[in-house]
């Protein structure tokens, strides 16, 4: 059965205040009305005033007598809780028609007939989410003869959210490319049989668009990121982890049309190597902010020393699993973005040591989080000169489990100076336990959580 995903409020502070869901049956002063301040909108039906025989007032007005259609949209667009104004929309058949119509987020279960009827009720709709749950699917799912119809009908379609849905294929992607034009933003992560075919027509036919989230889809090649390369100029954020086709050819023709790239993600990408990386950073110099190589095994220094000669303005990096860079190429990307660098994530990076890693903490005053799990060269002397540092760090996430040579006396400066830290990960260090925290009496701030043994959830750090 169809299934509309929509929040429910309970007493919400100015809807519940009316005694029904029919409209006709208030009644209100026209003064009380429009009166700013007034402490509710309902009154006695009729005109009188309250029980007990009092003297009978002025005749009572149907709400929607009062209010146009332009001061109920106001009135709508003042709710700032989406609850509200969900619940704005239960007072009467007008009110409905109002809310249906303001609506510009839709998230829907359904099939190609209700997602017609949809598109009549809420004809102003941006924002689409059909995605499937990662662990609750339901069959046959999102198929292609849903997309023709979201084609179709959504014209102002410009977000579309289809991750996990496995069924829909390149004949799909046709009708999306062909029927949307508008479209900016297009996540169809782990729909595993798509190929170059149907994402080139999106590509053709979707000219602004501006993220692409690509994850999992393995039949992708270089083929695609050509054909993006001539037809979206404007694309901001591009998602390829896992497309393990992709090479540094690919990623070259990509930033040759699309220079205004400000994440990448080709993380698990293991043909992607450092030829492709330092194009992206001369061609994306000025824009680029976040860049994911988790896993990029052909990844080294010279990549990381390309991002430190043409992006200052990077925010996130991540070199996890890439074993070929070293304290080099680290010490120069911490002198060229100390200033805007802001999360880092280094685990598994055997060739890491101390040389770099102050250099980081001495050097990235903004980062805020920091992996260097299992980076095994690296030891307290890492952090002691910190203790000269009289500012305090703006580390919030810090991940050093697995690491060997890292003991209570470094976590303690670390304590010192990083009084903000929401999320410490000291699993597996063989001289941290808290058993050797109490009996060091260090003091982890109030807000930290702190994972001993892998109980705790770990929070997103986007590492």
């Amino acid at each position: 059965m169809p299934t509309l995903l929509a929040p429910v409020a309970s007493n919400p502070p100015i809807l519940s205040q009316f005694p029904s869901r029919r409209c006709p049956a208030f009644r209100v002063s026209p003064i009380a009305s429009l009166r700013p301040h007034s402490p509710t909108m309902s009154a006695p039906i009729g005109g009188g005033g309250g029980g007990g025989g009092g003297e009978a007032g002025p005749p009572g007005v149907c709400i929607n007598d009062v209010l146009t259609d332009d001061e109920l949209r106001s009135v709508l667009a003042r709710l700032e809780s989406e609850k509200d104004r969900e619940i704005f929309g239960l007072v009467c058949k007008r009110w409905l028609a109002l809310q249906s119509a303001e609506r510009r987020r839709l998230a829907a279960r359904a099939g190609p007939h209700m997602l017609a009827m949809l598109a009549a009720r809420f004809g102003r709709v941006v924002e689409l989410d059909l995605s499937q749950s990662v662990s609750r699917s339901f069959y046959p799912g999102v198929t292609d003869a849903d997309l023709a119809v979201v084609a179709r009908k959504f014209k102002r379609l410009k977000v579309l959210n289809l991750s996990h849905c496995k069924g829909i294929t390149d004949k799909g992607m046709l009708e999306i490319g062909d029927g949307l034009s508008t479209l900016q933003s297009l996540d169809v992560s782990f729909c595993r049989k798509l190929t170059d075919r149907g994402l080139e027509a999106v590509a053709r036919g979707c000219h602004d668009m501006r993220t692409l989230h690509l994850a999992s889809c393995r039949a992708v090649s270089d083929v695609l990121l050509l054909g993006l390369s001539r037809n979206c100029p404007n694309l901001e954020e591009l998602v390829l982890e896992g497309c393990t086709n992709i090479t540094d050819q690919g990623i070259t023709d990509l930033v040759g049309g699309c220079q205004k790239i400000k994440l990448l993600d080709v993380s698990k990408c293991s043909n992607v190597g450092d030829v492709g990386i330092s194009n992206v950073a001369k061609s994306c110099s000025s824009s680029l902010r976040t860049l994911k190589l988790l896993d990029c095994c052909k990844v080294g220094d010279q990549s990381v020393l390309s991002l430190a000669s043409f992006c200052m303005g990077l925010e996130t990096l991540v070199v996890s699993g890439c074993r070929d860079i070293s304290d080099e190429s680290l010490k120069s990307l911490a002198a060229a973005c100390g200033n805007s660098l802001k999360t880092l994530g280094m685990n598994w990076c055997l060739n890491v040591s101390d040389l770099s890693l102050s250099s980081i903490l001495a050097q990235c005053r903004y980062l805020e989080a920091l992996d260097i799990g299992c980076c095994e060269e690296v030891t307290d002397a890492a952090f002691q000169g910190l203790a000269s540092v009289e500012d305090v760090l703006s580390l919030k996430f810090l991940k050093i489990s697995n690491c060997p040579n890292i003991t209570v006396t470094g976590l303690g400066i670390i304590l010192d100076k990083c009084r903000s830290l929401e999320y410490l990960d000291l699993r597996s260090c063989p001289h941290i336990s808290k058993t050797a925290c109490d009996e060091a009496m260090l003091r982890f701030p109030d807000c930290c959580k702190v994972n001993y043994v892998g109980r705790l959830s770990e929070p997103d750090m986007k590492l």
